[in-house]
């Protein structure tokens, strides 16, 4: 297949037309259109640095059913001892930037070149873009952020500096997500971490049927925050969304 290259004008093209391990195009930009249209037809940008921006549709894709979550006991009974707290959208830009330095300090390559943190964050700042973040003893232990359209949630990296932070959060997400009716979360490619936590790889054809069905649903839009949040966070870290684990 070919990899086509994208004009200043707005589209992609098919997802179907990309190459066995989902390269579809590069060029184009990282505008608020373009994102969001991207996301709409199951298609996101990863790239490197000093590299041209790169599309990507893969196949199979990773998925995770809310209801088909697997939570091991081990994690279970983190999740009981109160070690986090869990909050929504209350530090997106830190969560995002402690994604990319994480990966850095460990002598490992990052996508999230600082051009993906600005585009990240205009999307969060336009209420597409969600963080949730875990805490502990008043630091920032971990976190995920995400894009959100419609039912589905599109998962975009996580970073742990507390063990179990991350995935503290991340099993609190998707039951908030399960709660407000998500249909499914996209994990793009698939990590054993993810698999065992109940992810499966589906054909990028039922991918983007499941998608399309999930765009049919209003996105809730603008700052999330828990059903059953309390007030106040703490005198730096304020928030309408705590969850005590």
């Amino acid at each position: 297949m070919p990899v086509f290259e994208l004009s200043d004008k707005l589209g992609f093209p098919p997802p179907h037309l990309a190459e066995r391990e989902g390269l579809l195009a590069v060029g184009g930009d990282l505008s608020l259109p373009r994102l969001i249209l991207a996301y709409k037809k199951g298609i996101f940008p990863w790239y490197s640095e000093y590299d041209p921006i790169i599309w990507w549709s893969p196949d199979p894709r990773l998925v995770l059913y809310p209801d088909r979550m697997n939570v091991s006991k081990s994690l279970k009974k983190i999740l009981k001892q109160g070690r986090f707290q869990i909050t929504l959208d209350l530090a997106f830009d830190r969560v995002i930037r402690e994604c990319a330095v994480v990966r850095t300090e460990a002598g490992q390559g990052t996508w999230l070149v600082e051009e993906m943190i600005q585009a990240y964050i205009l999307l969060h700042q336009a209420g597409y873009a969600h963080s949730v973040e875990a805490w502990s003893d008043g630091k920032l232990a971990g976190g995920l952020y995400g894009v959100s359209l419609g039912a589905c949630f599109f998962g975009e990296s996580m970073f742990t500096r507390v063990s179990n932070a991350s995935k503290a959060a991340f099993v609190t997400l998707v039951r908030q997500l399960k709660k407000w009716e998500f249909d499914m979360i996209d994990c793009q490619v698939r990590t054993d971490h993810l698999v065992r936590l109940g992810a499966e790889e589906i054909p990028r054809k039922i991918f983007l049927k499941s998608l399309e069905k999930c765009l049919a649903v209003k996105t809730r839009r603008g700052r999330w925050r828990f059903d059953d949040a309390t007030p106040a966070f703490d005198n730096e870290h304020r928030s309408q969304g705590v969850v005590e684990l």
